[in-house]
């Protein structure tokens, strides 16, 4: 055990007389108790225990449990916001007051108490901008003029505990990213506060409106009308088995996509059974890397798409492996490097892995791979707050298995850094049979290299997870891998065993699942799949790596969203409030892009290259432009927020009573719980959007407009007895919005291909009845 006289936290003698008298003690202030305990053990091990503290000779270590303070509801500045008045916005408080969460106030009031027999303090609070804000409403509220240290570490070791209070740093160094703390925070309580009770009042209707979680709706939101107003076009490839010899392998057909099947069956035919030769053979040596050290989102992302853990979980598991098992550094960190001061620990902690259940592999691991020199490891200039995620030096005792999990793709990924990289030969073959080109990529294993760090399966050498971010959706670009020798005489013929043409339909785009709505919200939206560009957005992403699993889960508790397995579906509430708001004119609400740039001044407050004052100057004119815009909006129709009968039974409890409570959080919540059932839809030229008219009805006199619902696009004068309604499924097809413009202007769709157990057809849907909404098919005649 390190004991207080091995750190010398004061240092000098003079450092030691400026900090006071020697009969005053230090208080420490950990975050939450598990860190005090931990902090505790290492510079007073003798400490006795108090429950909500622990006092030993010259130390005082206490803890925060979380948040103890919060900034305060309207109603503190005056009684008449008690109510929701849409005539009492805006709502700009001159000085924000803060509050004392009630479950917590105790704790308050014994650091306070605490803090009267002390006469310097050290915040031990999470070594980021969060940790700094839960110590600096603290420090406000209590109104602590002791000078104050600060401890910023990224694990909670011993030997890291010891060397932080060896190099404690002035709380001044800090004070850019206090600034930025409170910044974010008073900024989401005036977007949220005004813009969820404008819109709330306005529509009679609890309706959740945020900084960030707002814009992240809208990604989802904005997914969900690609997929269902895709229109999936069929095509045909043509597939050819050839042999040379002993060798047999597999070529796609080159040439502009077919769209009629009789043209690839002909090729098909023409082909099969004919010899070939080679016209192009290329080979060329690969490699490939491994994938970056991960960053809590990257974490999340991976965890999500091999054990479907939420982003909240993922979060929660980590924290817990480092705080209360302590074997991995700090997990809220946005980079994939470390520093040189790191390389020393990794070493080590490679060492450690040898007398684990790692041990084959770290035998396997060369240290001489991981040096300051190896710029996709050792970068400090891509190192904020804090480095990668790596083991400690800890080594794991017992874990759950959601934790192990957890653990086991953080060492793991940590492993894959000592060995060197995946080696391939990469074979590119066009082989020609009459006058037919095909195209045939064979990728050759020559060495694993890092990828026997893989488990299981993926270590065959297959591109695993989402660390790479390579598309290899694109079938014709298919390739084969193997690990035996592969080799074609180029210039010996080729037979063509067999060809085959198979029917194929474009696909719409994939459902976000929380690992692809990370990676969205990291980029703020933008699909970069350069790494280059996707590490420039990280500092203008929705929000940051602490708080993207709270704003995914927000938007499930306001009932915005729901989980359908992995796939995330916006409902009924979700897509009315972003349309409302796009309607609205409040455009900047659901822009990522914009959003993103707001994350990008907060980070550059952090470091002193922006004002928080013209920051928050520019947040309070739009909140007043935002006041505005809705008072000019027509009320919505309250059928519009209704849950249908499939949402129903997935309300959440308690929306009510949370609805004060919870709007003035990070995103401004409402606290709702939401539904779903006749939507209504964006303008047809799909650029603003709100409850705007898709057509006019086209029952003769009726004179309605006709807007999306959840089943089907119907009259907005149903009331008055308008029975017109086109069902989004017919015939086993789902109407799209541009097959909806077909039927209203041409009464019919385009050409569609039907599947029947007695063989596929073409046909076209027709609009029958223009006063019931009638379909019909109308097959094509051979």
């Amino acid at each position: 055990m390190i004991g207080i006289m091995d750190i010398g936290i004061l240092g000098s003698a003079q450092e030691a007389r400026k900090w006071g008298p020697k009969n005053m003690k230090t208080l420490i202030i950990a975050e939450k108790p598990d860190m005090g305990r931990t902090i505790a053990a290492v510079i007073e091990p003798r400490a006795k225990n108090n429950r909500s503290y622990l006092e030993g000779d010259r130390y005082i270590i206490t803890w925060a449990i979380g948040h103890l303070l919060g900034l305060a509801e309207p109603d503190a500045y005056d009684a008449k916001y008690k109510r929701w008045n849409f005539g009492d916005l805006p709502i700009l408080p001159e000085q924000f007051k803060i509050v004392p969460n009630p479950r917590t106030k105790d704790q308050l009031k014994t650091i306070g108490e605490l803090a009267k027999r002390c006469n310097a303090i050290v915040n031990a609070c999470d070594a980021g901008r969060e940790g700094q804000y839960i110590f600096a409403l603290i420090q406000q509220q209590l109104k602590l003029t002791q000078p104050v240290k600060r401890l910023w570490i990224s694990d909670l070791t011993a030997e890291s505990i010891a060397k932080g209070f060896e190099g404690l740093h002035d709380s001044s160094e800090f004070q850019n990213l206090e600034l930025a703390a409170r910044a974010r925070s008073e900024a989401d309580w005036l977007v949220g506060m005004n813009a969820s009770r404008a819109f709330t009042t306005k529509h009679r209707t609890l309706l959740s409106v945020g900084r960030v979680q707002t814009p992240v709706l809208a990604l989802i939101y904005d997914r969900q009308k690609e997929i269902e107003n895709f229109d999936s076009l069929t095509y045909y490839e043509i597939k050819a088995d050839f042999a040379q010899n002993e060798r047999k392998y597999v070529g796609s057909w080159q040439g502009e996509r077919l769209t009629d099947g009789e043209k690839a069956a002909s090729i098909a035919d023409k082909v099969r059974g004919k010899q070939g030769r080679i016209a192009e053979y290329e080979v060329k040596e690969t490699r490939e890397y491994p994938f970056k050290l991960y960053d809590l989102t990257l974490l999340q992302r991976e965890a999500n798409a091999k054990y479907g853990y939420s982003a909240k979980k993922t979060l929660d598991l980590a924290q817990a492996l480092y705080e209360k098992h302590k074997v991995i550094t700090y997990p809220r960190t946005s980079s994939n490097y470390v520093t040189e001061q790191n390389i020393d620990g990794m070493h080590k902690t490679l060492h450690m892995l040898k007398s684990s259940p790692y041990r084959d592999l770290a035998e396997g691991g060369d240290p001489r791979i991981v040096h300051v020199n190896n710029k996709s490891v050792c970068n400090p200039s891509r190192v904020e707050d804090h480095h990668a995620i790596l083991p400690t030096l800890r080594r794991a005792g017992t874990l759950s298995k959601e934790e192990q999990h957890i653990y086991d793709l953080v060492v793991r990924r940590f492993l894959s850094h000592f060995y060197p990289p995946a080696e391939y030969k990469q074979h590119t073959l066009l082989t020609e049979v009459e006058s037919e080109m095909f195209k045939t990529n064979v990728k050759e294993l020559l060495s694993l290299g890092w990828k026997v760090c893989l488990p299981g399966e993926e270590s065959t050498g297959k591109s695993s997870g989402s660390g790479r971010g390579k598309k290899q959706e694109d079938e014709d670009e298919a390739e084969e891998l193997v690990s035996e020798p592969f080799s074609i005489d180029r210039d010996g013929p080729v037979q063509c065993t067999d060809a085959q043409a198979k029917e194929k339909a474009t696909q719409p785009p994939k459902a976000y699942t929380e690992g692809t709505l990370l990676k969205a919200m990291e980029s703020a939206g933008k699909q970069l799949e350069n790494e280059e560009l996707r590490e420039a957005m990280k500092e203008a992403g929705l929000g940051t790596p602490a708080t993207r699993a709270a704003t995914i889960e927000r938007l499930k508790k306001v009932g915005y969203i729901t989980m359908q397995g992995k796939r995330i579906t916006v409902t009924q509430k979700g897509r009315t409030a972003v349309e409302l708001i796009r309607h609205a004119g409040v455009e900047l609400l659901t822009s990522p892009e914009m959003t993103g740039q707001w994350e990008r001044r907060l980070h550059q407050i952090s470091k002193g290259e922006a004002a928080s004052e013209k920051f928050m100057e520019n947040v309070k004119r739009f909140a007043i432009s935002i006041i505005d815009k809705v008072r000019t909006q027509p009320k919505a129709d309250a059928s519009l927020f209704e849950a249908g009968e499939d949402e129903k039974g997935k309300r959440k409890r308690g929306a009510g009573k949370e609805a004060g409570q919870t709007a003035r959080k990070q995103a401004g919540n409402g606290g709702e719980s939401g539904g779903q059932t006749a939507s209504r839809r964006v303008a047809s030229n799909g650029s603003g959007g709100g409850l705007q008219p898709l057509a006019p009805c086209p029952r003769e006199g009726c004179g309605g407009q006709l807007i999306e619902g959840r089943k089907g696009f119907g009259c907005t004068h149903f009331k008055q007895g308008c029975g017109f309604v086109i069902w989004k499924e017919f015939a086993g097809k789902n109407i799209s919005q541009n097959m909806l413009n077909a039927l209203l202007e041409k009464g019919q769709t385009q050409l569609l291909t039907f599947k029947q157990p007695e063989g596929d057809y073409k046909a076209r849907i027709r609009l029958v009845d223009r006063i019931s909404g009638k379909l019909e098919i109308q097959r094509e005649e051979s």
